[in-house]
Formats: C-alpha cells, structure tokens, sequence
C-alpha cells in the first residue's frame, strides 16, 4: 500500500497494488475510486464499531486499485506500522483505515485510568499491518521515558501504551499551572502518538492579527470584508 499526501492538504492518495486488501471506516470520505468496480465492497460494521465510529459501513478495497479520500480542513492522515506485539491503545475516532490482516479489540483501561480520562474503552490492533490515523495537523511520536514524566494536552492524546502511568496533572509555576489546559502526565516505554494542530484561537488571532474588533466591523459595515483586512 502506498500512501501520499500531495500538497495542498486536505486529501490523500491510496494506491493499492496486486493483492493488498485495505478497510475503510469512513467510506464517504472516498471521492474518487480507480479499479474494477468489484474490487470495493461495503460491508456492516460491528455492534462495537457502529458504537465507537457512529457509522453503520465500512470499506473493503483491494488492488490493483487507487482512490482519494478527502480530510476535514486541517486533518492529515498518517500510514503507521503496527507490529505483532503492538501495546499501543487508540483513541478509535482517529482511525480512518487498516491493511486487511490486523485484528482489533477493545481493552477496559485501568479503572484509575478511566476515572482520569473518562474513558473506560480504548482500541487495541494487532499487527503487522498498516494503520491510518487522523489528526488535527501533523502526528507526532514521543518515546516515554519511565522516570522523567510527559506533560500531555489532554486533547492532543490520540495513543499511548497500555502499560503507561497516567495521572491528571499539570506543571510549571503558580501562573502556568492556573492558565494551561488541564494535562495527562505519562510515565513508563514505548512510544506515545500526539496530534499536533494548535488550539489556542488566541494565536491564530495573532498571527493574522485579527482580532474581535475587526471581525465585528467587517459584519456590521457595510463592504467591511473590503476595506478592513
């Protein structure tokens, strides 16, 4: 399977060779199919999926074939090796589409972990195959480390190991403690999946140095959107 994302962003293309099998858990996402029409087969999800996606269809693909897949404005898709001994819990929104082989189940996390995170289920694959994640701007990879702790954006998270230590945290002094997002610290191995796209709407404001009073004018004058840039 190969995987491009050809600039601008905001879609991806999926060339699947010989024999290569990929499902698609996002199917309308798919604006474009090259191949025999035989070679896509929409299949129900399971009760777990339907549950976890909010989607009734997934896509069975197979090569030889290409197709394009659109992302929401932002979103970039990623293609990651799972291997066979994947510890690896997902966040199942994130995934868009796996390499036929993998195998997928829900795990209950730790109850001090859910009580932290609300979540009681993550998504473990097993490999080796090829997963597709979503992400709000680029996907980051950071390599935990058992004593020095990970301060993480607790929604920037998309995957972390199973074994990890997760406690409700935040750091710095008095001041950035009371003015950050609340943070999930992680201790332990293995490597930890982020999403990289800002949330802070203040920078963006910044950056195109528009603030709230030029958003106002530009709706209430008249040619506003014109003459205020």
């Amino acid at each position: 399977m190969k995987l491009t994302t050809p600039p601008p962003a905001g879609y991806v293309q999926v060339e699947l060779e010989g024999e290569d099998v990929l499902h698609v858990l996002h199917p309308k996402a798919i604006t474009a199919f090259q191949g025999a029409p035989r070679s896509r087969e929409d299949r129900f999800m399971d009760l777990g999926g339907v549950l976890r996606k909010k989607r009734w269809i997934r896509s069975r693909l197979q090569g030889p074939s290409r197709f394009l897949m659109g992302l929401p404005a932002g979103y970039t898709l990623e293609a990651i090796d799972i291997p066979e001994d994947s510890q690896l819990l997902f966040d199942f929104r994130h995934v868009a589409m796996f390499t036929d082989g993998m195998t997928y189940k829900a795990k209950i996390v730790k109850w001090k972990t859910a009580w932290i995170t609300r979540e009681l289920v993550r998504i473990q694959f097993t490999g080796p195959g090829m997963l597709g994640v979503l992400s709000a701007g680029d996907l980051a990879t950071i390599q935990l480390h058992p004593e020095q702790p990970l301060f993480v954006d607790k929604n920037a998270l998309i995957a972390y190991p199973e074994q990890a230590e997760i406690r409700l945290s935040v750091y710095g002094n008095t001041i950035a403690s009371q003015h950050m997002n609340v943070q999930w610290e992680l201790k332990g191995r293995g490597p930890v999946l982020l999403q990289t796209g800002s949330r802070d709407t203040g920078l963006e404001d910044k950056l195109t140095n528009d603030g709230w009073l030029k958003r106002l004018l530009r709706e209430v004058l008249p040619f506003g959107s014109v003459y205020i840039k």
